[in-house]
């Protein structure tokens, strides 16, 4: 039953990689029929047409049974030694070896082409581009099982994020004044700036299509204390800080920069102290 399972495992296996296998050995037989690298003249035609498939047959079969069978082998020797060293490249060289002999035999006496010095270096180049093709082609499925393993986790970053935003939009502030005597309680996405004014602060939010003010006698530096939870206000200004939810453009006017808010006439000013940590933010 054990040996059964195995076999039906390793037939699917050859299922999966048989395209590659086949395109691969073909690759093979096209390149020795058409660029002729050894010498076949002592053939006819279909002679040498047998001979070169036979050279595809050897890289498919020697290829099928590292990839596949001499994997196999490796993954049941790991169960019981974890410390097996680099299985992919030895399978790649085997498969490199073993080709690169049984092309030199298979052309010496079933070819009768004479192995020289010459022979045996276009052999090896040979089953060289043999062992780069399945590189490249674990390189490709490596890349794609990454690319789809990202996609996933980019979808489950947006619905993150997603959520994040939608519980951000339900929160509100609630602005305080210094002696508890009046407070402003205003949903996040509708706090457009808040800017210092003598003793007061003032609060500048939307409220339908329209922008109202609201004066609360307290600082900036208290309001900035009771927003902090809040990463999406900044301060662009020793008077100013801002929601850069409703910043539209930073502008630069000679030496002076300025803030446009979305849908408010007033620019707000922006001080150096202040520029770079705003542009991260941007």
């Amino acid at each position: 039953m054990f040996m059964y399972s195995r076999i039906n495992h390793i037939i699917e296996l050859l299922v999966k990689e048989l395209g590659l296998f086949l395109g691969i050995s073909l690759g093979v037989f096209l390149f020795v029929l058409f660029f002729q690298p050894f010498p076949l003249d002592g053939l006819d035609f279909n002679n040498r047409l047998i001979l070169v498939a036979g050279l595809g047959a050897i890289v498919f079969l020697f290829t099928f049974l590292v990839r596949v069978v001499f994997n196999q082998f490796i993954q049941n020797y790991e169960q019981s030694s974890p410390d097996w060293a680099l299985p992919y490249y030895v399978g790649s060289f085997l498969i490199l070896a073993l080709s690169s002999v049984a092309f030199a035999f298979y052309l010496h006496y079933v070819g009768f082409v004479p192995v020289t010095f010459h022979t045996m270096f276009e052999i090896i180049l040979i089953c060289i581009a043999t062992v780069v093709a399945l590189w490249l082609s674990d390189v490709i499925k490596d890349l794609k099982h990454l690319n789809a393993a990202l996609i996933i986790e980019n979808k489950l970053m947006q619905k993150q994020v997603k959520k994040l935003e939608d519980n951000f939009q339900n929160k509100s502030i609630e602005f305080v004044a210094e002696n508890n005597s009046e407070k402003l309680n205003l949903p996040v996405t509708d706090v457009a700036f808040i800017r210092s004014a003598d003793n007061y602060v003032e609060i500048v939010f939307k409220e339908g299509d329209k922008f109202r003010k609201k004066l609360i006698r307290s600082t900036l530096k208290n309001i900035e204390h009771q927003i902090k939870p809040y990463s999406n206000f900044v301060r662009c200004h020793r008077i100013c800080i801002v929601n850069s939810l409703f910043i539209d453009k930073l502008q630069r006017n000679y030496n002076n920069h300025l803030l446009r808010i979305k849908g408010y006439d007033e620019q707000i000013p922006v001080s150096r102290q202040y520029l770079l940590k705003l542009k991260e933010t941007l």
